[in-house]
């Protein structure tokens, strides 16, 4: 088993919201802000800021823990990259950290619940369909019950058909509001990927030898269809075109 995770730097760039944590011992620095398109220009100074902040530098980092989805394509891809950058830069191991699995840990610990260990997470993702997963916490440490999907609201609605949930968190409450069927659930619709949530996944990866060489590092992408999608649109947005009737001058 490896030694404790003492140092370590985390991010999340897979929605809207840019999250920096770094832990050094007992103490713990953190940076939130807006992120989506700001995140590519904003995640390396918010890095670089902690980093001041607590006296150390890079290479004094057990290692680097990012958020590797699902989530939104560039931000995704954001997270990976500059982690992959770092880690490699420093020589350090990088702890890819389930973005779901960090938003169930944030809906623990702002609930202010400590026996709050199984939570539905249901993220916007757009397009309509919802990322979701479902967290169970054992023991101290979180596990996977039902693996991250993208779904619709009425496909997870049928779910809880089969496994009604005692605690629903994510943007998804927000963004589909009465669609989403969770019944008598606990709702925490404000949870999210926080780096201060991934702290205690990067130490359980951690120890469970989860760290993995840099380069081997990659995000978890869930829709497939991105590149199709906008050629989808550009085709219908064509045939609307050519299909209206012609103006006389």
């Amino acid at each position: 088993m490896p030694a404790p995770l003492t140092a370590c730097l985390a991010f999340d760039t897979a929605t809207e919201h840019l999250s920096i944590a770094l832990r050094l011992g007992d103490r713990v620095w953190s940076h939130e802000a807006a992120g989506g398109a700001l995140a590519s220009s904003t995640l390396i100074p918010g890095v670089m800021d902690l980093l001041a902040q607590a006296g150390i530098g890079l290479r004094d980092l057990d290692a680097i823990a990012f958020g590797r989805g699902p989530g939104a394509f560039t931000g995704l891809r954001t997270a990976c990259s500059v982690a992959q950058g770092l880690a490699l830069g420093a020589g350090k191991p990088v702890l890819p950290i389930d973005t779901l699995l960090a938003v169930a840990e944030d809906a623990r610990s702002m609930s202010g619940a400590g026996e709050l260990d199984d939570i539905w997470v249901a993220m916007d993702a757009r397009m309509d369909e919802i990322y979701a997963a479902h967290a169970v916490c054992e023991a101290g440490a979180w596990r996977l019950a039902a693996a991250p999907w993208l779904c619709t609201p009425q496909q997870l609605n049928d779910a809880w058909q089969a496994c009604a949930p005692r605690a629903v968190a994510g943007t998804a409450l927000a963004a589909f509001g009465d669609r989403l069927a969770c019944g008598e659930a606990l709702r925490l619709p404000q949870a999210l990927p926080r780096a201060r949530a991934m702290l205690p996944l990067a130490a359980t990866l951690w120890a469970q030898g989860g760290a993995v060489d840099a380069a081997q590092a990659l995000p978890l992408y869930l829709r497939d269809k991105v590149a199709q999608t906008m050629a989808e649109r550009a085709a219908a947005k064509a045939s609307a075109a050519s299909a209206a009737p012609a103006v006389s001058a």
